[in-house]
């Protein structure tokens, strides 16, 4: 709990307004948070699930509030060593404490936990949970420019790539994208529910301070929404039009190469013919090398023109 310099302070023991943080908690640990909180299990197992959908659920005197946050996960790819995702983290607001869950470390929960996050107290519970909120709303705007500056770097790559390797990164954003859209439109409907009801040991509407700050979570989170939509359907239109770059380029390299292949098979042919055991013209004529050489060189000069003319050069 925060202590009354505002810094978080470790406690041995359960005490009013504190906080607990679970990070991927072993059964046992999850049966003694149980049993001294007095919370449901289900509550707690439910941030487990990487497919639980953000909702608000109250039984017994506690109050679960399941929410989506973003998350930056690694990769093997060389480029871009990391890619966006979405994860549950469950806040359960109890009679003497509030307890959060996640199945992974997250930086929402270690700014909180390193202090980087002002003016916040554990024991003021609404409070709490609205900043957690806000603070969630702040990483989908932050990761979304994020996404959108890699997107323009992808694309300055493509412009002189024809291998699919930009494409799959470029789909790998759009992918990003889509668990953000989706994940902030489910969080937005657990907003405005905080904002329109009351829960056992959760009601923002008592406070017109809470109710200010909850308004502003929720403008955050429809502009992240906003934001998501948008780079999406950019990204969905860039993807489309650099494919067709890719393809056309590709176009463009057989059209040269069929064309070289032409123009090649002319002195092929020709000395072909002229190489064969049988009587040839020219045959008695010291310089009936050079002369062949510079016939074939002029029409090979004439079907290059040819070409050249029809832009297949």
């Amino acid at each position: 709990m925060t202590d009354a310099q505002g810094k978080l302070a470790v406690l041995d023991e359960l005490q009013p307004g504190c906080w607990i943080n679970i990070l991927d908690p072993t059964k046992e640990e999850i049966d003694k948070v149980c049993k001294i909180t007095g919370t449901e299990r289900d509550f707690i197992t439910a941030a487990l699930d990487e497919e639980e959908r953000p909702r608000i659920e109250s039984e017994d005197g506690c109050t679960l509030v399941l929410t989506d946050i973003p998350v930056v996960e690694s990769t093997t790819d060389s480029t871009y060593s990391f890619m966006f995702s979405t994860m549950p983290m469950g806040i359960i607001v109890c009679k003497d404490c509030v307890i959060t869950v996640c199945l992974k470390k997250n930086q929402l929960i270690k700014d909180f936990l390193d202090n980087r996050v002002k003016t916040f107290a554990t024991y003021k519970k609404n409070r709490f949970i609205l900043q957690l909120m806000y603070r969630n709303a702040t990483y989908y705007l932050q990761y979304l420019r994020q996404i959108d500056k890699i997107s323009h770097n992808i694309e300055n790559e493509v412009h002189k790539s024809m291998k699919n390797k930009e494409l799959i990164l470029l789909l790998s954003l759009e992918k990003s994208l889509v668990y953000f859209s989706t994940s902030l439109k489910s969080n937005e409907i657990v907003l405005e529910k905080l904002l329109k009801y009351n829960y056992d040991n959760l009601s923002i509407r008592k406070y017109p301070d809470d109710e200010d700050l909850l308004e502003d979570v929720i403008i955050e989170n429809k502009q992240a929404i906003e934001m998501a939509n948008i780079y999406s359907n950019i990204l969905s239109g860039t993807m489309d039009a650099f494919a067709s770059i890719i393809s056309n380029n590709l176009n463009i390299v057989m059209k040269f190469l069929a064309s070289m292949t032409i123009v090649m098979a002319i002195p092929t042919m020709i000395s072909g013919f002229f190489g064969m055991n049988v009587p040839v013209p020219f045959a008695q004529l010291s310089w009936a090398f050079y002369l062949i050489c510079g016939g074939t060189a002029i029409i090979c000069a004439i079907v290059i023109l040819i070409l050249y003319k029809k832009k297949m050069f």
